[in-house]
């Protein structure tokens, strides 16, 4: 029998990390009332540490998400483009599309 993987959300998981930080339980006592493996909260723990300085850089953070944004966003309208070029060209070439300046 297969167990479902459960997700927990970003609160939830700084709160608990938070709560090892203030080091009034330890991590296997703070994952047992939660019912979560302590390797979780450790690793939490660990990703926490290393990106904690993203929450006073948010501008170089938000810079980078809009400059993505802006390059999907150019990579989409071309590929639009291309995609209504290939399918002007396929009807014409099917005869669904009239030459220009001969009537039907």
């Amino acid at each position: 029998m297969s167990t479902k993987r459960r997700t927990y959300s970003a609160e939830f998981k700084a709160k608990l990390v938070l709560e090892v930080l203030e080091g009034e339980k330890t991590i296997n006592e703070i994952a047992s009332s939660y019912e979560i493996i302590p390797n979780n909260l450790k690793n939490w723990k660990k990703q926490f540490l290393e990106n904690m300085s993203l929450a006073f850089d948010k501008s170089s953070v938000v810079k980078d998400y809009k400059e993505e944004i802006e390059t999907l966003q150019k990579n989409n309208d071309n590929l639009a483009k291309k995609v209504g070029n290939l399918t002007i060209e396929k009807d014409f070439l099917e005869g669904e599309v009239p030459l220009e300046g001969k009537s039907s």
